[in-house]
């Protein structure tokens, strides 16, 4: 029987994943911004299900709350950080309150659950962390900048701390979810106000798979969070997991055309070092 705490359970993947792992016996302590949102598990799981109220733009409520999970749960050994929304439009038509509150949630907060869970797994000698992020933390996609921004941020953070605590006998993993039938689109997703001179920018079709009620998603959530929950299983665990046939393919095409795009700049990148230097002693060499 496994310990999770899982950021953002009152729906998503949130919510499908609690459900899951309480009827397979393990233990949950959620976090969520309205404990009265799963008022129904709390009543058919009791003392299996710890809650606490947590919105991650409080960031000095993060780390009391991830210590009393602790002190509740005894230990935890899978950290799920999914709480997160999509602010779409493009990065001009976003108002200022707006960028940082999308910030604060998706990269500083998710930041600082991580964080404040290491001392925990370290002292205990493991623990996995699963960070959701998305397809767009691999490939850019206009109308979703900020978004896309945050995502690409916590990947980033992931993967430099990935490395940082393997030696303590931690592990994460990147889940990089396409579209599915969740309530993200139609329902957590914030639009930005429009600005006219947009209709004519590709940033508009974000408008228009958000506003369109009737378009399905391609990915099914369930099978989704099946694999993410068997992935924690994995030892070691895969860096990233891209789930979703669109996701593959929008991720294969971004990394491929990178790809590409740096191969013809090697000589230049070459040509551009002092005449002396050691490559092997770069900063930023893993």
């Amino acid at each position: 029987m496994k310990n999770w705490l899982i950021t953002g359970i009152s729906s998503g993947f949130g919510r499908i994943m609690a459900e899951k792992l309480l009827e397979a016996g393990e233990r949950v302590a959620g976090t969520l911004r309205t404990l009265s949102a799963v008022d129904d598990l709390k009543a058919q799981y009791g003392d299996r299900l710890w809650l606490a109220t947590l919105d991650l733009t409080d960031t000095a409520a993060i780390r009391p709350a991830v210590d009393a999970a602790w002190n509740a749960l005894g230990r935890i050994d899978v950290l799920v950080s999914n709480a997160g929304y999509g602010l779409m439009g493009a990065a001009e038509e976003a108002t200022d309150e707006q960028v940082e509150h999308q910030l604060d949630t998706n990269l500083l907060g998710s930041i600082q659950i991580i964080r404040a869970n290491l001392p925990h797994m370290r002292a205990q000698g493991s623990g996995r962390i699963l960070q959701i992020s998305s397809a767009g933390g691999q490939a850019a996609v206009p109308g979703s900048s900020l978004y896309v921004a945050t995502k690409w941020g916590i990947e980033g953070f992931v993967e430099t701390v990935a490395q940082e605590i393997a030696v303590f006998g931690i592990g994460c993993t990147i889940i990089e979810p396409g579209s599915a039938r969740t309530g993200f689109r139609h329902g957590s997703a914030i639009v930005a106000p429009r600005i006219d001179a947009y209709d004519a920018s590709p940033s508009r079709r974000i408008n228009h798979i958000v506003e369109d009620k009737s378009a399905l998603a391609t990915g099914d959530p369930v099978k989704m969070v099946d694999a993410m929950i068997a992935c924690a299983g994995e030892n070691p665990g895969p860096l990233r997991l891209a789930l979703g046939s669109d996701t593959y393919r929008l991720i294969s095409s971004s990394l491929s055309a990178r790809l590409a795009h740096i191969e013809g700049q090697r000589d230049l990148a070459l040509s551009t070092d002092c005449a002396d230097a050691d490559p092997s002693h770069g900063v930023l060499q893993h």
